[in-house]
């Protein structure tokens, strides 16, 4: 399709899409919402930032437009995601009260989520670690859900996550439409989604296991003790917002004081922040307030912010993929971008790793 108009979404939806300035849908897009609102089992694949939400977003309200007695799951791995997923179908959505959406991440009120359960919301957005502790205590919560999106499939899917989501899964309808998304499907991942997709579409755009090609990539070797001095150095000479990733919490914060005694504005996330804490450090990158963002692999998903000029891996992921959805932090939406690591003697095994995605 060349624009939305022509899929002849409902008005109320074409609406919201207009007012939204969307106009022309991305290749993932093209591709995956037609699957999608014929009701199939999908995996979706794509590059970071190039419109996977609305790909599962827009046929999953309208279904739900179509099915009044069905409600949806959207999964998430991280809290940010959550959030982002959840103001976005809200936006899609409008006035629709019939396509009430509630959001159930950790770090909030469980007893102001179980209230907004009472009004019983078409949509939940959650994380798996919360939607467990609601089913605890409701556990015919999700016995109407005939569509389940895994955004981020490949992180639900690891085995941080599947105790959770084998717990979630048991409480889900069998006939249902799930759909699962993605910038990277590693063939252990492959597998393991089969158990719980029914003969499933597979939609890929691009290379998914390649940064986008607006992303100029660049490499610096150093040592542990010169990390910093060549830091300095590179936020000296670029302009523009910085995400800076960092491999464990405790240099996560170590560096944010770092750099702030040589006067840097900057702020950090990281697991141990609260959920206000981690609200307020993106609020104030995303507004300016803040030129640096010091973060773990929190951040490597779901952040979505426009004109994210650098992302500078202070440290190496541990896990080759991480490395190109830390990456797509930047250079969204067809904007360009730069990626910098400071590679020492011990990162020289991972970085081969993460080469050979390249």
């Amino acid at each position: 399709m060349s624009n939305f108009d022509s899929y002849g979404f409902p008005p109320s939806i074409s609406k919201e899409l207009h007012k939204l300035g969307f106009v022309k849908p991305t290749p993932i897009q093209a591709q995956a919402i037609p699957v999608a609102l014929s009701g199939r089992d999908m995996m979706g694949m794509a590059q970071t930032g190039t419109g996977k939400t609305a790909a599962f977003a827009l046929p999953m309200l309208i279904r739900l437009m179509s099915h009044p007695q069905q409600t949806a799951l959207v999964l998430a791995p991280t809290r940010e995601l959550a959030m982002q997923i959840h103001a976005f179908v809200k936006q899609l959505s409008g006035k629709n009260i019939n396509l009430h959406s509630a959001l159930l991440i950790g770090g909030a009120s469980m007893h102001n989520q179980t209230r907004e359960l009472r009004q019983r919301p078409r949509i939940l957005i959650a994380t798996p670690g919360r939607l467990v502790d609601h089913l605890r205590s409701q556990p015919k919560l999700l016995q109407n859900a005939g569509i389940l999106v895994l955004d981020e499939a490949d992180r639900m899917l690891d085995m941080g996550f599947l105790p959770q989501l084998k717990v979630i899964l048991r409480n889900l309808p069998k006939v249902r439409q799930t759909m699962m998304f993605s910038a990277t499907f590693p063939n252990a991942i492959k597998n393991l989604a089969a158990q719980f997709l029914n003969k499933p579409a597979e939609v890929a755009v691009g290379e998914p296991s390649r940064p986008v090609q607006k992303i100029e990539q660049a490499i610096i070797e150093t040592t542990q003790k010169g990390k910093n001095d060549i830091l300095l150095d590179e936020l000296n000479a670029r302009q523009g917002p910085v995400l800076i990733f960092t491999r464990t919490k405790h240099r996560t914060d170590r560096l944010s004081r770092y750099l702030e005694s040589y006067g840097y504005n900057v702020t950090r996330i990281h697991g141990n922040r609260t959920q206000a804490q981690r609200r307020n450090a993106i609020e104030g990158f995303r507004s300016g307030e803040f030129r640096i963002l010091v973060a773990t692999d929190i951040a490597a998903r779901g952040l979505d912010i426009d004109g994210i000029a650098h992302v500078i891996n202070y440290d190496l992921p541990q896990v080759p993929e991480d490395y190109i959805h830390r990456i797509g932090r930047t250079a969204r939406n067809g904007k360009a971008g730069q990626a910098l690591c400071l590679l020492t003697p011990e990162d020289r095994g991972m970085w081969k790793a993460i080469s050979r995605l390249n």
